[in-house]
């Protein structure tokens, strides 16, 4: 039987952040990753007593915190102008997990070019190295987000980061929707960084480039894209994510981590990750 903790993206349940903890204990998780760039859960708005009360919440709860989610939004880090800020940002949301007892801060950084001679190649290596060393500091790691890039060439760029701080959150549903890579052999070829996975499914529809893909969620989101035509997420199970496989994947590469479910779409979040979760346990009970 393999045995990976279930965790749930508490913002997936669309309610107020500790509204969204209480229902993922309710719904059978062993801990919940939290949006922390703007609202309750964010440096601006906890102080010193409020961090520590909030750690006393759900350790009341029985609830670990299995990351922070700390993604700046827009076109994440290509744009060199836009850094300066957002780096600053981003270092308080590090300094935010330590005091929260977690280690691991999740975020897109933007679509990493195969070129690593390109501009933009160079602008995010700059910047991902200023926080993956100020992470590593603190014991924290800054996880980038699969789905951008195929997995080969998110290696080449963390081997180039060169930084304990740098690591990768891996969502299956990313890779296969938007770029076709295998999640399997994704585990294995980014083995040695993998802190923290989403549990997300997906389909693709038909071929799509991820720089237009991440373009448009950085002019608008979601809704800037007819993202229908091009791939689809879909409930645990339905999609093209071989969760036998990729369990497996995980169990043999070592990785003891977190199985954090994500749900961005859909007309009863709560259902689904309910499904999820018993979804997620029956799988590994099998394996």
């Amino acid at each position: 039987m393999i045995q990976f903790k279930v965790g749930v993206m508490s913002d997936s349940f669309r309610l107020a952040p500790r509204d969204g903890i209480r229902k993922a204990k309710e719904v059978g998780a062993d801990g919940v990753q939290v949006y922390a760039v703007h609202g309750e859960v964010s440096p601006d708005l906890m102080d010193k007593p409020t961090r520590s009360n909030f750690r006393h919440f759900c350790d009341e709860l029985g609830l670990e915190l299995s990351a922070l989610n700390g993604d700046m939004g827009g076109h994440g880090f290509q744009r060199v102008g836009d850094n300066p800020a957002k780096i600053e940002d981003s270092k308080r949301i590090v300094d935010l997990a330590a005091d929260l007892g977690t280690h691991v801060v999740t975020t897109h950084i933007g679509v990493v070019p195969e070129d690593s001679q390109s501009p933009n190649y160079q602008i995010l290596l700059a910047a991902c190295r200023e926080l993956a060393h100020y992470a590593a500091r603190l014991g924290v790691v800054f996880a980038i987000e699969t789905g951008p890039e195929k997995a080969t060439t998110l290696r080449t760029f963390l081997d180039d980061v060169g930084s304990l701080g740098i690591g990768v959150n891996l969502d299956p549903a990313n890779l296969v929707m938007v770029t076709g890579d295998d999640p399997v052999q994704a585990v294995h070829t980014l083995r040695r960084y993998i802190v923290h996975t989403h549990a997300k499914d997906g389909v693709k529809l038909q071929a799509c480039d991820p720089v237009q893909v991440y373009g448009a969620f950085a002019q608008g989101g979601i809704g800037a894209l007819d993202f229908g035509k091009l791939f689809q997420e879909v409930p645990l199970g339905q999609g093209s994510v071989n969760w036998d496989r990729y369990l497996k994947a995980l169990s043999d590469i070592g990785y003891k981590g977190y199985l954090t479910i994500e749900r961005e779409v859909g007309d009863n979040p709560e259902q689904d990750i309910r499904t999820a979760v018993t979804f997620l346990r029956e799988k590994m009970a099998g394996l």
